[in-house]
């Protein structure tokens, strides 16, 4: 089943933001709508560099075409910072659909935890997105806001609760209802029944459409 079809991306741009899995989808998209036309991938933050994918980090048009000619999927950044992840663009991400059919952006970090919050300067979504689709990792709940969530702090104060607090799943759907940044939820990692009924109750209460499954197995519903 294949993840782009699932929710439905169309061609433009398309902002991946939340945490627990943004650059596997990322890659799935850009691996899946290849075959439809020209795919860039990029950041407005930072993200490690993808394996396997053409980067450029010219702002020619020539050489972004003549990428295009070997293949229907590139990485365009700046390129990288001290610590070797890639930085955005040089260009502004709309300019990039001069060159592609599909531009899908990672808008914010997450360090690698199933769960976050956004503070005042992020997520940085372009303004030209169609979609934002948000991902959150289910393996979050039921473990310690400190322990799972990116900036715990604001997590906790959204969620009226403190950073010892255990995630609810009522507590991760209230922090996603709150912040309103998304069109979609992508609730991943959902890989028994029981992480199963626990995304499904938590759709019943989503401001937003709810897909859950598991990036990994390929397996998605609709909730």
């Amino acid at each position: 089943m294949e993840i782009s079809k699932v929710l439905q991306i169309n061609k433009g741009i398309t902002s991946i933001i939340g945490s627990g899995g943004k650059t596997t989808l990322m890659l799935k998209f850009a691996m899946e709508l290849a075959s439809h036309g020209r795919v860039i991938i990029c950041t407005t933050t930072r993200i490690f560099p993808p394996e396997n994918i053409t980067l450029i980090t010219s702002n020619d048009a020539k050489d972004i075409d003549e990428a295009f000619m070997k293949t229907n999927v590139i990485c365009i950044s700046m390129g990288k910072d001290e610590s070797g992840k890639l930085m955005p663009p040089s260009k502004a991400v709309s300019e990039l659909l001069e060159y592609a059919d599909y531009v899908i952006c990672e808008a914010d970090g997450a360090k690698r935890l199933p769960l976050k919050a956004h503070n005042e300067t992020e997520p940085v979504i372009p303004d030209e997105s169609n979609q934002v689709i948000v991902v959150m990792g289910i393996d979050g709940i039921g473990k310690r806001v400190k322990d799972v969530c990116h900036r715990p702090e604001i997590y906790a104060r959204i969620a009226g609760v403190n950073e010892d607090s255990i995630v609810t799943p009522q507590m991760a759907i209230k922090v996603i209802n709150e912040e309103g940044f998304g069109t979609k939820l992508l609730i991943n990692k959902v890989e028994n029944e029981d992480q199963s009924r626990t995304a499904t109750e938590m759709s019943k209460t989503s401001t937003i459409p709810v897909i859950a499954g598991s990036l990994q197995k390929g397996e998605y519903v609709c909730l």
